[in-house]
């Protein structure tokens, strides 16, 4: 087992720390320097073997920590064999030439630190040349893309980031690794699949041995001559991170509005990476009181939390809300947040709430389509050119989408696929669907301004809406509130009660099995004869998602399994089961659940009551319990 020696170093995020993980918080200082130190190695070619099971996800490769450790024998040598296939992959990618300049960066979790210093060592013995790390380690996702795409020019050819996004921390708990290409978008499949294939044939990887560990803890602008061609830069985190957000958003209006009385936020960190920069936009560039930040110190255990932005692993967050765990108003006070937010674990995910109202992430991307004109980023340009959402998301978005006569997409889970749709012209010399907006029922929400799903700009996006909509509000009157915005929202619209339900490390067998039965039975079978059940719902049809790229022409098959099912009275609704792509261990099934409902007066009614009589008439056509053994899911959101 390797010696977590790297983490005795002070660093900003993470001042300092024991084989267990402990840290002890402090605040975060970017202290910057210029100089550079030689740490003396020689580069070795290493014998390895094949490590099985090395497939990426739908972001990246997720396992527990110990097999990337290498603690068996068997998984010696688990980042390097990683790394060193990613690299040929990306080598290949550029010409044949290896890739000059690389940002490796990661989310503060258990084994972040010594994973960067061997990284950083198979990349130079590779030669690349400039390699970027942030100072700490930590840099939330969003903020790697950005320096990706901005950082001197866009030099940088990709992004190593280090996280399991929304997946628990610390020992026992998972790690991964995702690369983001030069545009700092996640690798597509083309790419995963090439470095997938490398990883079964590996027999050797380059790294280098002697030499002392990289301070990444020095201060801004240090430099590590590691080989006589390549070196580690300490860089500071925020800077392009901070550059963007400040283009898409008007901060000084901003910055006025949050001293508008009445007008309260709540940012929840979960400990993750997001903490640090919600405190330097939220607090140091906009002026809100540090008591609006909870949980913004970045730890390897996440403080023990499931850094999950959800219904039920933000639950310190959503009774602060007035909310109970189904979403459902419990009353609030005058002390109750106006707006709260939270992040997941790599600051990509997030949960947008009001006083006492559960905005689904479905619904605030819809509701930030239909408000485009409070957004600068969207303002300036006349509004967004081009629209998606992932298939299982809700089809809120597409009705608006439709109103306003914008080009709508609807894709496979994974941000990847947005790729190519914000890089059509930039990319393709195609039509140019830029200012882009996109999201995903999984509590992503983003745009063009980064390639990445991005919490904090999520949040801006709806203090950007709150402004808008109170600016001809007299001082001392009630602000228009957040369910203000979702009630309007829905009595235009309508309202697509929506429900996720998770059921978390199942048996992949049982879970394999159920997704045949449902391919064989109701996608592939006739349906026609299956009558209604006791509540009056009908299933109508099933099909399996496939999605044909508009701008590359490739072809993803196999993304879901979509039953449309009508009620008594008429009204349709639908249920999608997938295997998820991002667990660590077993296989996690999503099934999502949802219902249009026009009619205002059922509009107040929580989406759980709402759609219960679908999810049990869906649970019980594909044996869930029968064959999984699951009586209850694991989460609601």
């Amino acid at each position: 087992m390797r010696l977590h020696s790297l983490v005795a170093a002070a660093v900003a995020i993470l001042p300092s720390a024991t084989s267990t993980g402990a840290f002890s918080p402090q605040p975060f200082v970017v202290r910057k320097h210029v100089s550079d130190t030689c740490l003396s190695s020689a580069v070795a070619e290493i014998t390895t073997s094949p490590i099985a099971g090395m497939k990426p996800g739908t972001s990246g490769l997720r396992k527990k920590v110990e097999v990337w450790q290498g603690v068996d024998d068997a998984n010696k040598y688990y980042v390097e064999n990683f790394i060193q296939s990613l690299i040929d992959t990306a080598a290949e990618n550029n010409g044949g030439k290896m890739i000059d300049t690389v940002i490796v960066a990661g989310d503060g979790r258990y084994f972040n630190n010594e994973a960067i210093q061997i990284i950083c060592k198979v990349l130079a013995a590779n030669g690349v040349k400039s390699i970027w790390v942030p100072q700490g380690g930590i840099m939330s996702t969003p903020a790697v893309s950005a320096a990706i795409r901005m950082r001197e020019g866009g030099a940088a050819q990709g992004g190593i980031i280090l996280t399991a996004s929304h997946n628990p921390g610390g020992p026992g708990e998972d790690f991964g690794i995702k690369y983001n290409e030069e545009y700092g978008q996640p690798a597509g499949e083309d790419f995963t699949d090439a470095l997938y294939e490398k990883t079964t044939t590996i027999s050797s990887f380059k790294s280098l041995e002697g030499g002392d560990d990289i301070d990444i803890g020095a201060e801004v602008n240090t430099s590590f001559q590691l080989t006589e061609e390549s070196a580690v830069t300490i860089i500071d985190p925020f800077a392009e991170y901070v550059e963007v957000l400040k283009s898409c958003f008007d901060f000084d209006a901003m910055r006025a509005f949050a001293q508008r009385p009445g007008f309260t936020i709540l940012f929840d960190g979960m400990h993750g990476a997001g903490g640090p920069f919600a405190k330097r936009i939220l607090v140091e560039e906009l002026g809100f009181p540090e008591s609006s930040l909870m949980r913004c110190d970045p730890k390897p255990d996440f403080g023990k939390c499931h850094p999950d932005p959800n219904l039920t692993y933000a639950a310190e967050l959503v009774k602060k809300m007035g909310l109970d765990s189904d979403g459902s108003s419990l009353g609030c006070t005058d002390a109750t947040p106006a707006l709260g937010a939270a992040n997941d674990g790599d600051g990509d995910r997030n949960l947008i709430a009001g006083a006492g109202c559960f905005v689904t992430p479905s619904d605030s991307l819809a509701i930030i389509c239909d408000n485009w004109k409070a957004i600068p980023h969207f303002s300036k340009a006349g509004g967004p050119k081009g629209v998606a959402r992932s298939m299982p998301s809700s089809a809120a978005l597409d009705v608006v989408a439709e109103a306003l006569d914008i080009p709508f997409f609807s894709t496979p889970t994974g941000w990847k696929f947005f790729g190519n749709l914000m890089g059509s012209k930039e990319q393709f010399d195609q039509r140019d669907y830029t200012p882009f907006l996109c999201g995903e029922e999984s509590f992503g929400t983003g745009s063009d301004h980064i390639r990445e799903k991005d919490g904090l700009w999520a949040m801006l996006a709806w203090v950007s809406i709150l402004m808008d909509a109170n600016k001809d509000v007299a001082e001392g009157e009630p602000l228009v509130s957040v369910q203000d915005v979702v009630s309007n929202h829905w009595s235009k619209y309508g309202r697509h009660f929506y429900c996720r339900y998770d059921y978390e490390a199942v048996d992949s067998d049982a879970a394999n099995k159920m997704m045949d039965l449902i391919r064989t039975e109701l996608v592939a079978g006739d349906v026609s004869s299956i009558g209604a059940d006791d509540s009056g719902i009908k299933i109508v049809s099933g099909e399996e998602f496939s999605y044909i790229d508009p701008v590359d022409g490739s072809t993803t098959s196999k993304q879901g399994l979509i039953l449309q099912f009508e009620f008594e009275n008429g009204d349709p609704a639908r249920a999608v089961f997938r295997l998820s792509g991002t667990g660590s261990a077993g296989a996690t099934i999503r099934m999502y659940l949802e219902k249009f409902e026009k009619d205002e007066s059922k509009h107040g009614e929580a989406a759980p009551v709402a759609l219960r009589s679908l999810a049990d008439r869906a649970i019980g056509l594909v044996q869930l319990k029968q064959i999984t053994g699951r009586d209850a899911p694991t989460v609601i959101t």
